[in-house]
Parts: C-alpha cells; structure tokens; sequence
C-alpha cells in the first residue's frame, strides 16, 4: 500500500510570468516541508528546481521541474514551470497533470503577459485556481491598485486570503482572513473585515444553505467556510490570493497550510473524460481511485545522459507496480517497466507503487510521447492530446562539421521528443533542414543545449521564404532539341500551350470534371492531375505527331520544370500544360530528346503567360494591452497587412486578426515585443497563397538571377 491516499495528494504547478519568483518559492516550500535540508538559491546555483547547465548559465527556468514534499500528511506534488513566454510549451505540458494552478506575480511588476495567459489556459482546462502576490518586501508597491487589477482582471472571485502586515520593506507577516484576530494588528495593508466579506461573497455561493444562511445575515463559522472552499475553487468562483515574499520566508507557511486544507485533491476536482473509442460509444469518465484499472498519461519526457529517456506520468486511475507492463494506446506497443521513480530535481528514488493521483517517471521506455495515454492493458482509452502554440520562429540549419549531418538528425529529433513547441522539418521546394520554436531565445538554447549534451555545433542562417511560381494568362511554347556530334543523335520537337489551373481543383476527378475535358479539348487523349502543385498535363497530340512511347518522357520533363520554376527558382502551382504538336526522328529521336524538348517549350511558354509569384500569406491574432492597439495597427501597415477584426478582451486587453505576408512577419515576436515592451502575444497560422506584388517580385527575381549568377561563378 501507497504511505498516502488519493484524498491526501496534492497536484498543483506554479505558473506566472518571469521573474515573478516562482523557483524560489518552490525552494522555499521544499525547505519548510522538511522535503531537503538545505533551501535552495536560483543566485547562488544550488536551486533544486533549475538544476539544469544552461539554467544555471541564465539564471531562468527553460523546462517544468517536479518536486514532492510531505506537509502535514498531504502528499504534495509540485511542478515548477517557466515564466519566459517562449518557453510556454512547458507550463502548457504542466497542466495537464495538475488539478491546482498557482498564479504567482511580482508585486512590484503586477500582472504580466503570461500571468493572464496561464491564468486563462488554467480556466479553459477547468483547474482550479490561486493567486500568489510575491515579492511584498519589494520597493514601488501600490498595493490597493495592484487589487484592483487582479479583481477587474480575474473576476470578483479573486479575494484575499492573508492580508499583508506592511508593505514593502515594512512587509513583515500575514494575517489570516478567515479567521481574523479580535484586534487587527498595526500596518495591516487592508479593511479586514471588507476582505473578509469579499471571500464570504465568492465562497458561500455555491451552497444553497450556507448562501442562505450568509443572506439572512446569520453567522457563517470558519469551520463551515472551509467545507466548501475546495467546492467553490473546483466551480471557479473561488480564487484564493496570499501573499508572500518566498525569498524572506514570509507567509510561505501560511501559503503551504491552505494548500492542504483546500487545494483540490484529484478526487474534488473534475474528472477527466476520454472521448469515445469508436462511433456510437460513450465518453468514459476517469474516477480517481486506486481499485480502478490503471490509466495515466505523459507529460513530459527528457533525454538523461546518465538515465537515458525518462517519461513523467501522471496516474489518473488504478495503481501501478514495477512488474507491470505498459501499453501505449497511441500505437499499440507494450513495453516493460524497468522500475517506478519519484522525482526531485535532478534526483530520483525508486517507489513499490503508485497510485490515482500520483506523478511518477518511468525509464528506459521507448516510443513515449507527450500527451501519450498509458495503461496495463488494452481497453481503447485515449485521453485528450494536450495542445501546444505552433512554432512561428525558423531557421535554416545545417552542421558546422563535415559529416555530423547524421548525428545531428538524431540529436535534434530527440530535442523534438521534449518539446512540443520544438519543430524540425525538411523544406522540399528549398531543399533546407529548418528547425522552428516560439522566438530567437528559444532556438539559442536549443543550440546551447546540442553543443553541452550532443557536442554538436550548427550552423544556422535565416530560411528561404518557400515563394511558388505562377501564370495571369494562357501563353504557347515550342523547342526543337537537336543534336549530331558523331554516333547516334538527338531529336525531339514540342509544341505545347499553357493555362491557368483553378486553385479549387484538388483530385483527379475534379480536374476531367471541371477542366481537363472534351468540351475544350475536343481530342484530348489524357490528363494527368498532380496534386503537390495543382498542376495537370494534358496529352492532346493528334495523328501521332509524338508517338505514344514519348509522352511520358514529355511529361517528366514538365513536371522536372514545376518543382524547378522558370521566373525566380521556386515550384509552380496551377498551372495546366497542354502538348498538342510535335515531331521525330525514326532514329534520332529518344526519350531523353523529348523530356528535353518539353521542359525548354514549357519554359519559354511560361514565360510568356505573365508568370507571377505567390507568396505565403499568414493569420496573426495578436493580444496586448488595449493602450498599445494604435502602435501595432500602425505597424501591421507597414508590413503589407490587411486587419480584419479588432475586439476588446477583459482586463482591459485588445485582440487584433489581420492576414499578413510571412516574408514581413517572421521575426515578428521582436518586433511585437519591443512595441509592447514585452506586454504582447501573438499566435500565426498559414493561411493561402497570395499575389507578390510588382515591386517586390521584381526585386525577389533580381535576388534570385544574382544567387543563380554567384553559383555559376
């Protein structure tokens, strides 16, 4: 048997913007649990929550740490999450394995960018959710209007817990607002009593009688307050706020208290759900207990040099132990468990068991992802895949060292496995290995990290912006190939007309149904339909003018052409290619004359139809602060963007949409963050492809004819 009880687990992850001092109440709150002998320090490198080099070189949080302490018989488990916003996949993987999420803000800086943002994912999600107010002994603290805000941006429920005894350097211990002292003590921060009647309001409402009683202006005990605390932070219209300075140790006790009386064991909070396996079946709903079949899921995975792949599971149901199997329901594998860890840090000790509610890692297992459902066996169960920011920020990369190509395939991919914002990819119209993440910062140390684990050094430049090529107009080409330089020779001659492909068509059906059809070509043969770059050929030779062995060879050539392009180097799309006319010669004539032939009249046709670049145009919602909307509007039209909505969010936030070229936004986070002084976000999805136009095409042509001129020197 587990030394705890699933009631008795405590899961929650501090999350916030940077700087807000969440690694040092971490340290903090092992410390006063009894969890480590000596406190850790983020100055001085000794923290148990960044442990790794290159935290320790930055002196921020890069990954989610897991910790575990024992307080007063709850079994807590704590992650400890980035601040910096570009690591966000991070704090998103935390949420999943959490049932509580600690906002904690500086009180000097107040609420940042990535404070609202967790704060919002951790609602979507259905946590529960507090507010730590850190940093009170810090200077240039107004602490009314830091309220003021919190309310106004989280909603009335959020209310005080313990008030502040002074602040700043006068900040010098809490006080307890549900059971207040007779006499407040001199320099409390607040109106007690006001306080006190906030929480009532936010706490008693979701229970009838107690509401009841509150409104006939009978006496609400603290004992019945505490019944139903953890009822109204599980419905959201309770958000807790204490308030702390982690570094001084003060209200860190206090804080750890209400994190065991109310903070949401796995079985008060909602219960996690799985879609159906199959059609027509039923949700399953995942109780949290330990006589239940055991279902977990991954949350975050690492490559340990000394451990190997080590998986982080959080267990939703059931209990597992070391002889057990897992399945993984993503792809049916079954693998043996070498053994059950309890993380801390960087250490681990090995468990006999764990159970609903618990956070354990398994090592060694491999072909674990995040968001991976796991069990002991099949049942079909799959829970929901959490999901991650698309990664907007890329960069071209290939090896310093000559021959490293392969170690540096393996190496990235396995920076892959842990981070979900971390992308690698092979660009087949430019021909560039291109890694994306969140921002510049983020792919720094994704470098730093490959040098320190890998000792593999890239190289990195900006990538290509993937242009395609196409036509205004219907245009006609024709090349004779001849060559006779002794022996056999070559003969081919194609004559052939090109139009315009609607971008509408998408399968082979589409195209005879649409286009490529008797009514307008009244002999055609065949038609083939390509649907990497809507591109279609038609073969409408009549009396055998290109004999039928030859065809294909015609074929081959246009299609070398398309992925080639004949403006600027880039692929064409919808463009349709019919070959009409031609001639051979009964000896000299051979495929390779005629794949020739065609890719040349191709050209010259192409060249005559007003060919045109496209250009990869981009969705950009962009949130900031409401003060700062004229500034990014102005911005957004110097990048050729066309805004489409503006609305206004709560705490007195905007959110703009606007389409814009890639090519104008792809160092965009810089950009935004220097206009908003770091207070913006952004989120880009690929939308169409759009006309360059004139101007810039001419200069993309120009840039490409001098590339083309350099290679050939």
């Amino acid at each position: 048997m587990a030394k705890h009880s699933v009631e008795d687990i405590r899961n929650l992850a501090l999350l916030g913007h940077r700087a807000a001092g969440k690694t040092t109440l971490a340290d903090a709150v092992l410390f006063k649990a009894g969890a480590v002998e000596r406190r850790g320090s983020v100055d001085e490198g000794t923290s148990i929550s960044d442990f790794d080099d290159e935290e320790h070189h930055r002196k921020f949080s890069i990954d989610t740490s897991v910790l575990n302490a024992t307080y007063k018989g709850k079994q807590i488990h704590l992650l400890d999450t980035p601040g910096y916003p570009d690591f966000v996949g991070a704090a998103l993987g935390s949420l999943a394995a959490i049932e509580t999420a600690v906002i904690v803000i500086s009180a000097p800086a107040g609420i940042e960018v990535n404070s609202r943002r967790m704060f919002n994912e951790a609602g979507k999600r259905g946590l529960a959710r507090m507010i730590v107010i850190n940093k009170m002994d810090a200077d240039n603290i107004h602490f009314d209007q830091l309220l003021t805000n919190l309310r106004e941006t989280f909603g009335k429920g959020a209310v005080l817990f313990n008030a502040p005894i002074g602040v700043g350097l006068k900040f010098t211990g809490v006080v307890d607002v549900i059971n207040p002292p007779a006499a407040p003590p001199q320099g409390i921060a607040v109106d007690l009593a006001a306080a006190r009647a906030q929480m009532m309001d936010a706490t008693v409402e979701v229970d009838e009688k107690l509401m009841e009683k509150y409104l006939m202006e009978e006496s609400v005990t603290s004992e019945e307050l505490a019944g139903v605390i953890p009822k109204a932070l599980a419905a959201g219209s309770l958000v807790p706020i204490f308030c702390m300075s982690a570094k001084k140790d003060i209200g860190v006790a206090e804080f750890l208290d209400a994190v065991c009386n109310d903070a949401l064991a796995p079985t008060q909070a909602s219960p996690r759900v799985a879609p159906p396996a199959k059609e027509g079946a039923e949700p399953t709903t995942i109780v949290a207990n330990e006589s239940g079949d055991f279902i977990g899921q991954v949350f975050k995975t690492i490559n340990d040099k000394f451990v190997g792949n080590l998986s982080y599971i959080r267990v939703f149901s059931g209990k597992i132990t070391p002889d057990k199997h897992l399945f993984n329901s993503r792809n049916g594998k079954e693998s043996r468990i070498a053994g059950l860890l309890k993380i801390q840090g960087k250490s681990n000790v090995t468990i006999p068991e764990a159970i609903a509610g618990d956070i354990i890692a398994v090592a060694k297992v491999e072909g674990l992802q995040i968001g991976d459902t796991v069990l002991t066996h099949a049942n079909g169960i799959k829970l929901p895949v959490p999901s991650f920011p698309t990664p907007m920020f890329s960069l071209a990369v290939e090896p310093k060292a000559r021959g490293d190509e392969q170690k540096m395939s393996g190496s990235l991919h396995k920076m892959v496995d842990e981070d979900p914002t971390f992308v690698v990819h092979h660009d087949n119209s430019t021909h560039e290995l291109v890694i994306s993440g969140t921002s510049q910062l983020h792919l720094d140390v994704v470098q730093a990290r490959l040098k320190r684990r890998y000792e593999l050094e890239i190289v990195t430049k900006e990538p290509k912006i993937a242009y395609r090529e196409t036509i205004s107009r219907e245009g006609a080409g024709e090349h004779r190939h001849k060559k006779q330089s002794g022996g056999r020779g070559q003969f081919g001659e194609v004559h052939l007309r090109v139009y315009h492909l609607p971008r509408d068509i998408t399968n082979q059906q589409e195209l005879e149904e649409k286009f490529a059809n008797k009514s307008k070509f009244e002999k055609m043969r065949s038609a083939h339909y390509h649907a990497k770059n809507n591109f279609a050929f038609i073969d409408h030779i009549v009396g055998g003018t290109i004999p039928n062995q030859f065809i294909p060879a015609c074929e081959k050539g246009c299609v070398e052409l398309v992925e080639r392009g004949a403006l600027a180097g880039y692929p064409m799309q919808d463009v349709a290619v019919e070959v009409y006319f031609g001639k051979d010669h009964p000896v000299d004539s051979s495929e390779a004359a005629f794949k020739t032939a065609a890719r040349y009249a191709f050209k010259k046709a192409f060249q005559a139809a007003g060919p045109q670049l496209l250009e990869p145009v981009v969705t950009l919602e962009v949130t900031c602060p409401s003060n700062y909307t004229g500034a990014i509007l102005g911005d957004l039209t110097t990048k050729r963007a066309r805004v489409e909505n503006q609305d206004s969010l709560p705490g007195n936030l905007a959110v703009i949409t606007a389409r814009a070229p890639l090519a104008e936004v792809t160092r965009y986070a810089a950009q935004l963050g220097g206009i908003t002084q770091g207070q913006g976000s952004y989120t880009m999805e690929f939308s169409h492809y759009d006309l360059v136009p004139p101007n810039v095409q001419q200069q993309i042509v120009a840039k490409s004819k001098l590339a083309a001129d350099e290679e050939e020197d």
